[in-house]
């Protein structure tokens, strides 16, 4: 079966290992187009100083949109558009998601409900009842299917429109007594997933899932929370969106409560029922999100870069990480070459990337 090449393309692209989001986004600005940036990966890692990663056969992208067809699900790629509009202004929104379900959902207001996986009995109920009201005004509920709080968010809000964002395959199911509630989500939400179909869900894949929650919705609102969780995480990265954060307090006697009220400490919306989420969503909800479209959006960009400037970027890496800017400022380059040097280095696999903007040498 012949599949479109620009697809299949951007998924060879992205399933190259050593190109993550940020490196896919800078060669597509740079190239024009997903065949493009692929050409050039071989010289852009042979001026990073290394060989060029083996880029993701044809034959096995095909293979993984025939699967996703046969699943029911389809891919939505980044600066094309029916792709949440919300997670596309993410530094490191992913470039494609596969989905399935009903894309209507997305139309409405989303709010993230997210929380323990050990939750109370009280808690779930709360969870459950905030998602249905939340549902009643037009609010799409987005969680991560997890057990606990997220499982009783998606339960409140199935009727009204739900989104599970999964952190493995979108044909994988996790935990497994969430297989009825998940094939639910897919039938009369939306199902989303950034890893290959078939992937099981690893530890270091939820961070990445936690992301696309806080990034497809207004606000995160977190029921339950240990004082080191997953849904902390999630409510950190909203504010470093720029997203409402709003938690759920709870007796200073219960462990589970403490993550809630550290972030009411720290400046959280207090939230006691779904009129109060609506307060703090509605002036955003109200406003129509950009569409990002990252294929055009930046000017043309250097495909090269002076060998004195790439000498003085490169003296400036070390094992730890520095913020890209810091390297703009102390090499006296244009951010522009520097990005392209850190981009030739990156693929080199000689440059890693971290939170916040920062790159280091690879160990």
């Amino acid at each position: 079966m012949s599949h479109p090449t620009d697809l299949i393309d951007r998924l060879r692209l992205i399933r190259t290992a050593g190109i993550g989001p940020v490196a896919y986004r800078q060669l597509i600005a740079r190239f024009g187009g997903p065949s493009a940036a692929i050409d050039a990966i071989p010289d852009l890692a042979r001026r990073g100083g290394g060989a060029a990663p083996r880029i993701f056969p044809r034959a096995d992208a095909e293979r993984e949109v025939e699967r996703v067809e046969r699943f029911g699900a389809r891919y939505l790629a980044i600066g094309q558009g029916l792709y949440p509009r919300r997670l596309a202004s993410l530094p490191d929104a992913p470039p494609l998601v596969i989905v399935k379900g009903r894309l209507a959902v997305l139309d409405q207001p989303p709010v993230a409900i997210v929380g323990a996986r050990n939750a109370s009995a009280a808690a779930c109920r709360f969870a459950r009842t905030l998602a249905f009201e939340l549902g009643r005004e037009g609010v799409t509920v987005v969680s991560g299917l997890a057990r606990g709080i997220d499982t009783a968010a998606h339960d409140g809000s199935l009727d009204s429109g739900t989104i599970g964002v999964i952190a493995g395959g979108i044909d994988v199911v996790y935990p497994p007594e969430n297989e009825a509630r998940q094939a639910a989500v897919a039938e009369r939400g939306l199902l989303i997933a950034e890893m290959p179909p078939g992937t099981e869900p690893r530890a270091r894949h939820f961070p990445h899932r936690n992301r696309i929650i806080a990034g497809l919705a207004d606000g995160t609102v977190v029921v339950e929370a240990a004082p080191r969780s997953g849904s902390l995480i999630t409510a950190r990265l909203a504010g470093e969106m720029g997203r409402e954060v709003m938690a759920v307090p709870g007796s200073p006697l219960d462990s589970r409560a403490q993550g809630c009220n550290q972030l009411i400490r720290e400046g959280a919306t207090l939230i006691q029922d779904a009129r109060d989420v609506i307060e703090q969503i509605r002036p955003i909800a109200g406003v129509a999100s950009p569409v990002f479209d990252f294929d055009h959006a930046s000017p043309p960009q250097p495909v090269d870069a002076p060998d004195d400037v790439r000498a003085r970027i490169e003296e400036l890496l070390g094992a730890s990480a520095v913020p890209v800017d810091e390297i703009v400022r102390l090499s006296g380059a244009g951010a522009g070459d520097v990005q392209l040097v850190l981009l030739e280095m990156e693929l080199a696999g000689r440059l890693d990337r971290h939170a916040g903007g920062k790159v280091s040498l690879t160990a």
